[in-house]
């Protein structure tokens, strides 16, 4: 009977504390992307009314049950991600405090709170900050220091030494994904029907990219310097001064038309008729290789092969499957992020039954 209740206060703790850490979570999803400080308001407010909330309405869970998920100053809606994070991150440090002993529990919170800022960031943003992906991979070297047993060994050298490996492993390994698909897939052409309305417009240091029906910024097509857009247009007006039959060749700062380089610093407004576009496009976002190589830092190098296996397989699911289902979308993404996160928990939860499942497969 004791040790009964002993299990319950303590599994209580894991996650009314895992609860209190989603809502910091809450507090570095929102704010790092946008780069706002964490400290700076030291209160959260609401994204709407920019009121700060008072602690009794901030309780993790609870307050937003209570307010209906609607911010009590403004009675604008609160998004019920997070709830959705306090909840996630509240049931997986109860799961950790029940699958693994007191230090490796510990250093797997770090680990799980990484992974949730860096999903729902790529969920909603395309990106995986350094903080997450740099910050996740020397915080999984030190913990991998400080507890061995994250890489199976007694030696906390050589467990510096694995977790450092197996992060420029997960790197090295998306890094040549990468590389490859540019030369493979590099680039996206786009043949419309019947002319088809685009615009760009400047906007402070980017630009809105209007194509049809589908906007994004001009900077989410130029991941490397030397990537090239071209627009086949039947009509093109560059500020005040009009083209017919011409071909766009844009650089991220320039553009070229019929010989002439125009810098696009001098340039507020495109607009015009095309009939074909072609757009540069990456296998992946940088942030994912990061991503990975954290990971490695906390599982080891098994988890950064079964993490990317699984992510891929994943992710292409859901790729086909948001095809099938939804209508065509040209400039469609899908963030990596959140499969590779998912890859990695099932590993660190379930990864020696992945391995003798494997061996029964090798030796029948």
């Amino acid at each position: 009977m004791q040790h009964s209740t002993h299990n319950f206060l303590f599994g209580a703790f894991a996650f009314v504390l895992g609860a209190a850490v989603g809502s910091f979570l809450n507090v570095c999803i929102y704010r790092w992307p946008v780069d706002l400080s964490i400290n700076r308001p030291r209160r959260s407010f609401c994204p709407n009314c920019k009121q700060p909330i008072p602690w009794h309405h901030n309780l993790p869970l609870i307050s937003w049950l209570a307010l209906g998920g609607r911010c009590a100053n403004c009675g604008a809606k609160i998004s019920f991600r997070y709830f959705a994070v306090e909840l996630v991150t509240a049931f997986l440090f109860l799961a950790i405090w029940e699958r693994f002993p007191l230090q490796g529990a510990m250093a797997y919170w770090i680990f799980v709170s990484f992974l949730i800022i860096g999903t729902f960031i790529d969920f909603e943003h395309f990106i995986i900050p350094d903080r997450v992906t740099i910050g996740g991979t020397v915080a999984g070297v030190a913990c991998s220091v400080l507890v061995p047993a994250l890489m199976q060994t007694d030696s906390r050298v050589a467990a510096g030494v694995r977790a450092a490996l197996a992060a420029a492993l997960g790197y090295v390994i998306l890094w040549i994904v990468l590389e490859a698909g540019k030369i493979a897939f590099g680039r996206k052409r786009i043949h419309f029907d019947a002319p088809m309305p685009f615009m760009w417009t400047k906007r402070g240091d980017d630009a809105d990219f209007v194509v049809g029906t589908e906007e994004s910024l001009w900077s989410e097509y130029f991941a490397r310097e030397k990537d090239r857009l071209l627009l086949h247009c039947d009509e093109v007006r560059i500020d005040n001064y009009d083209h017919a039959s011409v071909t766009l060749s844009f650089r991220y700062d320039r553009v070229n038309v019929d010989g002439r380089v125009l810098m696009l610093d001098d340039i507020t407004h495109i607009s015009g008729l095309t009939r074909e576009l072609v757009i540069p496009r990456e296998a992946m976002g940088r942030g994912d290789l990061k991503f990975l190589a954290a990971i490695g830092a906390f599982l080891g190098w098994r988890a950064v092969l079964f993490s990317l296996f699984a992510g891929s397989l994943l992710g292409s699911v859901i790729g086909l499957v948001t095809l099938a289902v939804g209508k065509p979308v040209w400039s469609a993404k899908l963030p990596f992020g959140p499969y590779l996160a998912l890859g990695a928990l099932t590993w660190m939860f379930f990864g020696q039954v992945v391995l003798r499942w494997y061996g029964t497969l090798l030796s029948p």
